[in-house]
């Protein structure tokens, strides 16, 4: 009896769930009326936004990562030790070459200075009195009377006295030297660091006063792939030197466009694969700045005649990239393409798969299917409203597909 009522329970299941079934396979506004729905959503044109693809000339980059490098960079130290008097630049301020910056006791190296002149005028008499008495015993009227040897000796002695002055006159220009070094001057124009020193202190010639650096014009320095090099030294030969761009490394804007090409490193670089590139700049606004990072954008070519779509018309799917085309009957099909390269920040060239004047759709292509019938509208463009006989018909059409599910 058990095993019966199991039975039963069974069969009595099965005939509920076909009943239910049933019902919402002839319920109105079921399947058959979806179908419908979608058959009448498929009649009417899919508003979408879409573009011609156009013929331009398309520049080509290579893009890297690179660092702003002062022209020069010196740090100035003092070339004779003594006492800092004086620092004669602000610091963060721009400095002229021969500027004076700071200024060193100069008393000491004044004082050899003097004695060097000194010894020089002391020398010079000496000199005088040996050059005056070895003309004498040249004079024919007493020569007579001085013998071949004093003669030699007071030869001798006007060249030593000779060579003693033109001693003199070098310790004299060492001692200048010595005492011009305490006035320490600007070697290049540039800008003014952080002082290392302040006034007051006893310094030497490792003593770091001041860091200058030459911003204008200035460099940056980038590394690129090494498959990338035979590209950029062709590009290179050139008469017109390659432009660089230095990018922002938050929002990519440029920040300078006038940089160019200056050297390609003489190696690569086992370790990374890469090789190194120097780019100068004017940067005559500073807008560059030493130990900055920026993204650089070097044009190694320009396409002439490139085929160009907005990025936004391409899309992914399994098989690679596609794009939504417009045919002359108003409906669209799935054509694949193939991206060449970014073109700026909007648009992509297209090495194959679309032709000049090829309409593309760039908005609504999630509502689309291949096949789809649409409603192309220019960037910008909005679709009309519905006409009144067009919203009567809609609304007739409504009613007589309720009727129909009745």
């Amino acid at each position: 009896m058990s095993r019966f009522w199991k039975i039963a329970l069974i069969v009595l299941a099965v005939i509920v769930v076909a009943a239910v079934g049933f019902r919402l396979l002839h319920k109105p506004g079921g399947s058959a009326a979806s179908a419908a729905g979608k058959e009448g959503g498929d009649a009417t044109p899919v508003p979408v936004t879409v573009v011609p693809v156009v013929r331009q000339n398309v520049p080509v980059y290579l893009t890297a990562l690179g660092t702003v490098q002062a022209l020069n960079t010196i740090t100035v130290n003092p070339q004779v030790a003594g006492l800092l008097l004086s620092l004669n630049f602000t610091e963060g301020q721009p400095v002229k070459k021969g500027e004076v910056l700071a200024q060193i006791d100069p008393r000491t190296f004044q004082a050899s200075y003097d004695q060097a002149l000194g010894k020089r005028s002391q020398d010079e008499a000496l000199l005088a009195t040996a050059r005056s008495n070895y003309d004498r015993s040249q004079d024919p009227k007493y020569s007579q009377y001085v013998a071949k040897i004093d003669q030699v000796t007071q030869k001798n002695t006007v060249t030593q006295y000779q060579a003693a002055v033109a001693a003199d006159d070098a310790a004299i220009r060492d001692a200048k030297v010595q005492l011009d070094y305490t006035q320490i001057h600007s070697p290049i124009d540039g800008l003014a660091g952080i002082r290392g020193v302040d006034p007051g202190n006893v310094v030497s010639t490792g003593t770091a006063i001041v860091t200058l650096t030459q911003l204008h014009p200035i460099y940056v320095m980038f590394s690129l792939p090494e498959q990338n090099l035979d590209l950029v030294r062709k590009a290179a030969l050139g008469a017109t030197p390659l432009q660089v761009t230095a990018l922002d490394r938050v929002d990519a804007h440029a920040i300078a466009s006038d940089g160019v090409l200056k050297v390609i490193d003489n190696q690569i670089d086992a370790t990374t694969g890469t090789f190194r590139l120097k780019s100068q700049f004017p940067n005559s606004k500073n807008e560059l700045w030493p130990g900055q990072f920026v993204n650089v954008r070097l044009l190694v070519n320009t396409v002439d005649g490139g085929l160009v779509i907005p990025a936004q018309a391409v899309q992914r799917g399994p098989d690679g990239d596609y794009v939504y085309q417009v045919q002359a009957d108003s409906t669209v099909k799935m054509q694949p393409v193939l991206v060449a390269g970014e073109v700026g920040d909007s648009h992509v060239m297209i090495s194959s798969g679309l032709k000049v004047g090829e309409q593309v759709v760039t908005e609504g292509q999630f509502r689309l299917k291949p096949g789809s019938k649409v409603n192309a509208l220019k960037p910008g463009q909005v679709p009309a409203a519905p006409t009144a006989a067009q919203l009567d018909k809609a609304k007739k059409d409504s009613k007589g597909g309720n009727m129909r599910h009745h």
